[in-house]
């Protein structure tokens, strides 16, 4: 090969032999033995136990052995301290609120804050998320709580409607954490199964249209749920789809009762955390710390309730006792395991979703590796064991990671040194919270769910780049709203793969142009400058061809060649069927002649015996009338003079019919000119059964009507299935198969005997006849 450069102007010539498969596998030296080892060897020896590999096992197991013994005081300490103050102060309002979400008293917030926190700083290979409490987890608990352990369910006295405000609290709050806990249990043990069998790729299934339109719409489920404790109202509870609509109706039809101390509250702790929060974010690079005005609007509206009396003067709601110290663990009941088996796995899909595509951020950002898989088994850990102590599903918290890795967090033991925060607050702290108003944590809830909403500028975005993905999340969007989280979150994955699958059966199919001067082969539809080169067809796919779209690759191979086999097929045959009806006409007329030259030549012998005779007899010249015989032999020398112009004339007319034949095809839109077709397969990634099928039906028939058939560009995986398939054969021989398209060109026109394609209106400038 003899490849030259010209650095100045960027180009380059290249002069080599045309390679079909068979001569790539001689000039490349294809390997006849797999480089890999067999199947039994990568058995034994995954299965073969050494020092060095348990090492390497028990520290990928548990992360945190290879990096807390290297870990560096001087470089991260005060970073992951500062950090670790900041969450952990962060930790406290929102446990407290997302709590509310899940329908759960606001001390298990905390608990979920503290010990699944523990759990991931063993096991996460994460740096810089915050596991803990979030929006939409929380929500999707909360459905499943306030569904199974409805209010209805806990009177006080028998047969009190409990819509009358007469709820057994105590009972129907126990109620609901055992199921929180079941929930929670049955999620890590989904995940923990998923991470051991090295299904940590599930999660590509959710793209990040899905991931964005799910979370958005959970968002409105978030801001419903807390529009009761905004208005101070108790709206009735709905379930089923559209449920949420039947919600925002009812708190519509309850706004004239509205208290309006629980409004004044709620309007004055949003403003005061809206305006303090836009100056954190407008002096973030200015301000050693972000202002800690959820924890400074917790405590001050605490003290405000408690000597004002809000609750007992003005009716509003607070969050009631909490309990100090940490309860003993206790196994959730397994018994309703059967009643939230669908949530708990649609719950453990979306946590690690979010909590996967939060960890891979911040590691592309600061030059770290996230083991998808091993974070599968961290989350699942937190979860399952967090739920023996009476905590709730977790996952990443967007704005307390964020927080986390700004603050200058190096490590989880930021992690590890908010829960200190957060034990503190559980064992001395928490019973100073008891009259808090629970309007204060929803208006908490509602400003954390601005990064969610902000969500909705991704419309205009996907309009102007991917209108399938705007789509896709419009769809995600509306099912979750109109539905439950876990019908949406089914509805939005199966509409998600559907638009794959779509894309997939309609591909773009193209014929290809040479570029004039080049070896490159392009759409001409799309490209003004590329030729087609008269009498090849070079047909490509955008996608694999597979037996979703075998036949319709079928199809629109034969409309945009032009060539439509099947009524070339049907023509073929009639010309064949008048062709043998001609032929036995004429073995007929053939039969016929011989059988009167046969009558004929018996009566000449028989004149010729009688002229014998009379010469014999009389001696003499026979008489006149013997020149009348001569004159009937004349005659039939005339008739067979006659004969042959009228075959001439017969020829003439079938060599018109043939002509009126090819007019006819002609004017059915086939393009007879073409005389061979080369099937880029450079897109396609595998080959089934049916698209093998289908390539050899396509061989055949095209080979009926002389059109020949070449393949090219096909990858080596490609080539090594065609040939475990059986595709190869003396009628589809292996040299039908070129490395390139332009090797498969240059073939077919050195066949052709037209080495010079300037005859064609465009140049090939590389040479098909040179040395390797």
């Amino acid at each position: 090969m003899d490849v030259r450069r010209k650095h100045k102007t960027g180009e380059f010539f290249v002069q080599r032999e045309v390679l079909n498969e068979l001569r790539l596998d001689e000039v490349a030296r294809k390997r006849t033995q797999p480089t890999n080892p067999p199947l039994g060897e990568r058995i034994k020896d995954s299965l073969r136990c050494t020092a060095p590999r348990l090492k390497q096992t028990v520290l990928s197991c548990v992360p945190v052995l290879s990096w807390l013994p290297r870990y560096s005081i001087r470089e991260n300490a005060i970073g992951d301290l500062i950090s670790g103050l900041s969450v952990g102060i962060m930790h406290l309002p929102q446990g407290m609120a997302y709590a509310l979400l899940a329908s759960l008293p606001p001390v298990f917030g905390l608990y979920t804050s503290l010990f699944p926190v523990l759990v991931y700083f063993i096991f996460g290979t994460s740096r810089h998320i915050s596991i803990g409490t979030f929006a939409v987890i929380s929500v999707m608990v909360g459905s499943v709580t306030e569904k199974l352990a409805p209010d209805s369910d806990f009177p006080i006295v028998n047969g009190t409607n409990a819509t009358n405000g007469n709820v057994n609290i105590e009972a129907r709050d126990a109620y609901r954490v055992q199921i929180a806990c079941a929930i929670t249990l049955l999620q890590g043990l989904f995940q923990i199964l998923l991470g051991l069998v090295r299904f940590g790729f599930v999660v590509t299934y959710l793209s990040e249209p899905l991931v964005r339109g799910y979370t958005t719409g959970a968002a409105c489920h978030v801001t419903i749920s807390q529009l009761k404790y905004l208005f101070g109202i108790k709206p009735s509870r709905f379930s089923g789809p559209l449920s949420q609509i039947y919600t925002l109706v009812d708190i519509c039809s309850l706004l004239p009762g509205t208290n309006v101390g629980e409004l004044v509250v709620s309007l004055v702790a949003l403003s005061v955390l809206i305006v303090v929060k836009e100056v954190n974010a407008c002096y973030s690079k200015k301000l050693p710390l972000p202002i800690p005005i959820e924890l400074v609007v917790i405590i001050a509206a605490t003290v405000i309730s408690y000597f004002a009396g809000l609750n007992g003067k003005y009716g509003i709601d607070v969050v009631g006792e909490i309990p100090s110290g940490i309860k003993a663990p206790r196994a959730p009941d397994v018994n309703l395991f059967t009643e939230v088996i669908g949530d708990a796995f649609a719950m453990a899909i979306i946590g690690y979703a979010i909590n996967i595509s939060l960890g891979k951020t911040f590691a592309l950002k600061h030059g770290y590796k996230v083991d998808s898989n091993q974070e599968l088994v961290a989350l699942g850990l937190s979860n399952s064991i967090g739920s023996f102590f009476q905590c709730y599903s977790v996952t990443a918290s967007m704005s307390r990671s964020l927080v986390q890795e700004s603050t200058g967090g190096k490590t989880q033991v930021a992690g590890v040194i908010s829960s200190v925060i957060v034990l503190i607050t559980v064992l001395k702290i928490g019973s100073l919270f008891q009259e808090l108003p629970k309007a204060v944590l929803s208006t908490i809830v509602f400003v954390n769910l601005k990064g969610m909403f902000k969500q909705f500028l991704d419309i205009p975005v996907l309009w102007k780049n991917n209108k399938v993905d705007l789509l896709v999340w419009l769809v995600t969007f509306i099912s979750t709203v109109l539905l439950n989280l876990d019908m949406g979150l089914a509805v939005s994955i199966a509409f998600s793969m559907l638009t794959v699958i779509f894309r997939t059966q309609l591909p773009r199919y193209s014929i290809l142009g040479q570029l004039p001067g080049t070896e490159l082969y392009v759409d001409t539809d799309t490209y003004e400058e590329a030729k087609e080169i008269p009498g090849i067809t070079i047909f490509r796919s955008s996608a694999t061809v597979n037996y979703t779209n075998a036949e319709l690759y079928l199809e629109a191979l034969q409309a945009k060649s032009g060539i439509d086999v099947g009524k070339l097929l049907t023509e073929k045959k009639r010309q064949d069927a008048k062709q043998k009806r001609r032929q036995e006409r004429e073995e007929k007329k053939a039969k016929k002649e011989a059988k009167k030259q046969r009558a004929l030549n018996g009566q000449l012998s028989t004149i010729e015996s009688e002229k014998s005779q009379g010469k014999e007899l009389n001696g003499t010249q026979p008489p006149a009338n013997g020149h009348v015989k001569g004159q009937e032999n004349w005659a039939y020398q005339h008739d067979g003079s006659a004969s042959d112009s009228d075959s001439e004339t017969r020829g003439d007319k079938d060599t018109t019919q043939t002509s009126s034949v090819r007019d006819g095809r002609e004017a059915k839109g086939c393009r007879l000119d073409t005389h061979s077709v080369i099937l880029d397969l450079s897109t396609t990634s595998f080959v089934d059964t049916v698209t093998v099928k289908t390539l050899k039906n396509i061989f055949r028939d095209f080979g009926e009507i002389d059109v020949s058939i070449y393949l090219a560009g096909c990858q080596v995986c490609v080539v090594e299935q065609l040939e475990r398939a059986g595709f190869f054969s003396e009628s589809i021989p292996k040299s039908r198969l070129f490395t390139t398209i332009h090797d498969a060109v240059l073939n077919i026109l050195n066949k052709q005997g037209l080495t010079d394609i300037a005859t064609y209106d465009c140049v090939l400038d590389i040479s098909c006849t040179t040395k390797m």
